[in-house]
């Protein structure tokens, strides 16, 4: 499996992102760069929105424009399709649930197995989860550490629903265009892609 590996405050000092949007509460000590003013072209605008959601949410470029692809055939603004499906992703849901405290964290807590949806183990990622859908920490995973102190960090969106005694969560409804919780310009990433 590839991964991003690049230092996290470099990589948002690059995208013009806080690091707080990725859970990281360190700031780089470091100025912008002598070319950093530059002003970018129109295609440079769009492909730093496309980074941006790519570094955000963790995935990786052909997993990125498959998601891309699927948003452009199904009826509706693909945009907010887009931003959907993103959304929806596993180890994004976690995240937004506020059992880690990074997104980074919530991909490894899900790939170790450590989450159920539905009653049934489930250690991908990339899974998108539905409407109705209930995601619960394994009985043997309710005492890490991780999850105890990550718990009542952060607030949840309207769109899921958190039972904080049992562990145990539930999507209630699609998220919306307003449930993301960073600056993106997702018309622009269609650009990109539709040129």
């Amino acid at each position: 499996m590839a991964r991003d590996r690049q230092p996290v405050l470099k990589k948002c000092r690059t995208l013009g992102i806080d690091p707080s949007i990725l859970g990281v509460n360190k700031k780089s000590k470091r100025g912008l760069r002598p070319n950093a003013n530059k002003k970018l072209t129109d295609y440079g605008i769009q492909l730093r929105e496309k980074q941006k959601a790519r570094f955000v949410y963790g995935v990786m470029e052909k997993q990125f424009y498959k998601l891309y692809e699927e948003a452009t055939r199904k009826e509706g603004v693909t945009g907010e399709l887009l931003l959907q499906y993103l959304e929806r992703r596993f180890d994004n849901v976690v995240y937004r649930l506020g059992l880690t405290t990074t997104r980074r964290q919530a991909r490894q807590l899900v790939s170790h197995g450590h989450l159920e949806i539905n009653g049934k183990r489930v250690n991908i990622a990339s899974y998108r989860v539905k409407q109705g859908d209930v995601i619960t920490v394994r009985e043997k995973s309710r005492d890490l550490a991780v999850i105890k102190d990550s718990l009542n960090q952060k607030s949840v969106p309207g769109w899921l629903s958190l039972d904080e005694n049992a562990l145990s969560a539930k999507v209630m409804e699609n998220p919306t265009r307003d449930a993301v919780d960073f600056e993106i310009n997702e018309a622009m990433i269609i650009e990109f892609y539709s040129r």
